[in-house]
C-alpha cells in the first residue's frame, strides 16, 4: 500500500509557491518540501488541517491511497 501526496498538484491549482505556503501554514520550507516530494513518513493532523484551510481543499485532495498490484490480487 502506498499513500501518494498530491500537495504539488494542489499548490499548482492554487498558484501557490512553496515559500508562501510554508509561511501561511507556519512550517519550515524544508519540512514542507519533504512533504511535497513524498519523502515524509508522517504528517500531523494539525498540519494537514492547516494545509487544507490555506489551500481551500479537503484532506483527500492532498492524500491519495494507492494499493499495490499484488495486494489487489488477494
Amino acid at each position: 500500500m502506498t499513500i501518494r501526496i498530491n500537495l504539488d498538484v494542489m499548490m499548482a491549482k492554487r498558484k501557490m509557491r512553496l515559500k508562501t505556503l510554508a509561511q501561511l501554514v507556519e512550517i519550515t520550507e524544508a519540512n514542507l518540501s519533504v512533504l511535497k516530494n513524498g519523502k515524509a513518513k508522517a504528517v500531523r493532523f494539525s498540519t494537514l488541517a492547516k494545509l487544507c484551510e490555506v489551500l481551500e481543499c479537503q484532506p483527500g485532495d492532498i492524500l491519495e491511497f494507492e494499493a499495490n498490484s499484488n495486494e489487489q490480487q488477494r
